[in-house]
């Protein structure tokens, strides 16, 4: 019992008034919400190309667009004293839409591969690092390790439901934000540069997480490790399922197009979000 709790961070049995309190800020981790977190995350690679390449914002201007609606939609969630369904899911989106195009400035660049149709130029400023998947995976595993290093020295717990400081929301979302821009650049890689194609590789990343599931049945895995793997695997997953549905069909895609896919999803995310709200008020009105 004890191993199912520590996995999901959540315990919604807890009895001190410390864990009531952070309950009410954060999600109870179960299967609804791993949907809702790949839901969001396709959302969030759609919604970026949409803007990036679609709109042709290009990188640089989407990047620092969507880094701002992330700052602003994180004010609100941190500032609001209960658990928020669509605050809290309105952070990830936006964690989901602007580790997109970071992920795309770093390893992309101005070549006919990444800008298509005859283009020349992808919005004002830079079109890209260029860095490549690889490196731009490697220096986000750094920066995320970093981020953990900092959490770990700050002494401050990695349970998600024992989080009851501003600091520590502030290392929770620094590496939610950090970890679906790694995701990104690891859904791309598998997509586009491991020959394994957008449904190999969300098969690749289903079967790891299932991998994952089983461990979470073996005592000596730390379930906090599996549930932030299983996070940053959720990305790429996210990354893939979008990129199947907006990339032509001669890549391997459905065609439906940025903006399409984008409006499905975001209807199916609302209704989501939607759902968890009406969840969330019930097991407040019952709640003593």
């Amino acid at each position: 019992m004890e191993k199912r709790e520590v996995l999901t961070g959540l315990d919604a049995a807890g009895t001190s008034s410390t864990t009531k309190s952070v309950m009410k800020k954060l999600p109870e981790v179960t299967v609804a919400f791993w949907i809702m977190k790949i839901a969001a995350t396709t959302l969030g690679e759609t919604a970026g190309d949409l803007f990036a390449q679609t709109l042709k914002l290009g990188y640089f201007l989407t990047t620092i667009a969507l880094f701002l609606i992330f700052v602003v939609t994180l004010v609100v969630q941190l500032r609001s004293s209960r658990y928020n369904p669509f605050f809290y899911w309105t952070v990830i989106l936006s964690t989901s839409m602007a580790g997109t195009t970071m992920s795309d400035f770093m390893n992309r660049d101005a070549s006919a591969k990444y800008l298509g149709d005859g283009a020349t130029s992808l919005g004002w400023g830079p079109q890209g690092l260029g860095l490549g998947y690889p490196a731009g995976a490697a220096i986000l595993v750094s920066i995320l390790l970093a981020v953990f290093l900092a959490w770990k020295l700050s002494g401050m717990t990695f349970q998600i439901r024992d989080i009851v400081t501003f600091k520590g929301e502030a290392l929770f979302w620094s590496a939610i934000l950090v970890s679906n821009t790694l995701g990104t650049s690891m859904g791309d890689y598998l997509s586009d540069s491991s020959g394994l194609g957008y449904a190999g590789g969300a098969l690749l990343v289903t079967g790891m997480l299932a991998v994952l599931a089983v461990l979470m049945k073996v005592p000596a895995v730390p379930n906090v490790l599996l549930f932030w793997i299983a996070f940053v695997l959720t990305r790429p997953l996210g990354a893939t399922a979008g990129d199947f549905l907006t990339k032509p069909a001669a890549h391997g895609g459905l065609d439906l197009g940025t903006t399409g896919s984008s409006a499905v999803l975001l209807a199916v995310l609302l209704g989501l979000m939607a759902y968890a709200q009406a969840q969330e008020r019930r097991t407040t009105a019952v709640t003593p």
